[in-house]
């Protein structure tokens, strides 16, 4: 598809049969890689039309990362844009509806965790998902337009984030009046729903996955 900066690749993922819910899968510093895909198929199983973005498509297009070299990643992370960010967010939304979504809602990771919630400031979301995002530093200015509620879920052993900073973010949508929901996984590391990953956690990841999905289906 097209967007400011070029041409953006997406991974989809095709529901069995369209029940008019669309949801953006949201990458990881790692890319759209087996994880990302292998997640987008596991939501066109519950009926969503998947869409995962290459963010990166402006500096690394078809990036695959390393998960023990993040240090890989981070060029295509410092070059990230809002606006960037953004457009590419807006060309995913229009593509759901041309398709035949009405229903959107958003899910990422890690990074992706983040572009979720600057997702839900921006278009008609019916919820949005972020799993171990961080630096919320840099949302301030997107919360306030956030008109949907928010799913925070986080490891208890997160060395990537720690307790101070995801008590920050509740404590940003506390301050705007926003809805959310925080469930904290205490066995769980950074990147624990990811079974690519060491930092894998089969019983938090297991716990999570339902709750996930009960919380984008909740009731408009």
């Amino acid at each position: 598809m097209q967007v400011e900066g070029g041409a953006m690749r997406a991974y989809v993922a095709r529901p069995a049969r369209a029940n008019g819910s669309g949801i953006l899968v949201l990458q990881e510093a790692f890319g759209v890689n087996p994880h990302i895909r292998e997640t987008a198929g596991r939501f066109a199983a519950e009926g969503y039309l998947a869409i995962a973005p290459e963010l990166f498509h402006r500096t690394a297009p078809g990036f695959e990362g390393d998960y023990a070299n993040f240090a890989a990643a981070m060029p295509h992370l410092q070059a990230m844009t809002v606006e960037g960010q953004e457009a590419d967010l807006l060309a995913c939304r229009k593509w759901l509806e041309n398709e035949g979504a009405t229903r959107l809602v958003a899910a990422g990771f890690c990074l992706g965790g983040r572009v979720a919630v600057r997702a839900a400031g921006i278009m008609p979301l019916a919820a949005a998902a972020s799993f171990y995002g961080g630096n919320w530093e840099r949302m301030h200015a997107i919360l306030p337009k956030v008109q949907c509620p928010i799913l925070l879920a986080w490891g208890d052993r997160d060395d990537h984030i720690p307790v101070e900073d995801r008590s920050r973010m509740s404590a940003l949508l506390r301050e705007q009046h926003k809805p959310f929901v925080e469930l904290t996984f205490s066995g769980a590391g950074h990147g624990f729903l990811c079974d690519h990953r060491p930092a894998y956690h089969a019983a938090s990841a297991n716990m999570a996955w339902p709750l996930l999905l009960a919380f984008l289906q909740q009731p408009n």
